[in-house]
């Protein structure tokens, strides 16, 4: 819901993201980053695949 009202700004929803993720299971983590690839993927999948990639790799 917040990624939603956020996503006006690239810098804020960045940051909501990141602070979102670090509250997720695996499995809750998959499903949001699916999520935001269908709604969001085309305006800002290069920084979707940046922040999902460090976390993939933490």
């Amino acid at each position: 819901m917040i990624l939603d009202k956020v996503s006006f700004d690239k810098v804020l929803f960045e940051k909501e993201l990141k602070k979102g993720l670090k509250e997720l299971l695996p499995a809750e983590m998959k499903e949001l980053k699916n999520w935001c690839y269908e709604k969001f993927g085309k305006v800002y999948q290069t920084m979707l695949n940046k922040v999902f990639r460090r976390v993939e790799l933490a």
